[in-house]
């Protein structure tokens, strides 16, 4: 199914209604696992929305992506206590690991990697999440092991 019928299925599901668009969006997202600029674009002609305003939702809001992100999502808490407890340190870890930084994603799309200012599990420091998968008290050297076990399950995208 191309692009522009997944988005049409996702706008049709909502009777192309503008005022949900940010669900809209929201399903888009999570579908092609960011949003596309073709899809945006159709988002604004069938709301009857102007462009400029489907972009000013998927630019304000921080959970939208314009930007396609891996298979594995993983987030690192930043906040106070993680800070603390060692949240710079599991950061550099799965840099180290990965091959990349916070905010990027490895070249063959498996991983994507963020650091969040706060994922609201301090008492659990540090904190990280995969795919919303949470990873309490996290360490450098289950960092490691944690992206050895995705790469195991992990099946590359056939070209």
């Amino acid at each position: 199914m191309s692009l522009e019928d997944r988005v049409n299925e996702i706008i049709d599901r909502y009777g192309a209604d503008r005022t949900v668009s940010l669900a809209v969006l929201q399903d888009i997202q999570r579908e092609c696992n960011y949003l596309p600029r073709e899809a945006l674009e159709l988002v604004a002609e069938r709301l009857g929305m102007p462009p400029g305003e489907v972009y000013r939702m998927a630019t304000f809001y921080r959970t939208f992506t314009l930007r396609p992100k891996g298979k594995y999502c993983i987030r690192v808490c930043l906040g106070t206590a993680c800070h603390v407890h060692g949240g710079p340190r599991i950061l550099e870890a799965f840099e180290r690991e990965l091959g990349i930084k916070a905010g990027e994603s490895t070249p063959d799309g498996m991983f994507s990697l963020e650091a969040t200012s706060c994922l609201g599990a301090c008492a659990q420091a540090p904190f990280a999440t995969v795919n919303e998968e949470p990873h309490a008290k996290i360490t450098a050297a289950r960092a490691a092991e944690l992206v050895a076990e995705l790469c195991g399950q992990a099946t590359p995208e056939v070209a």
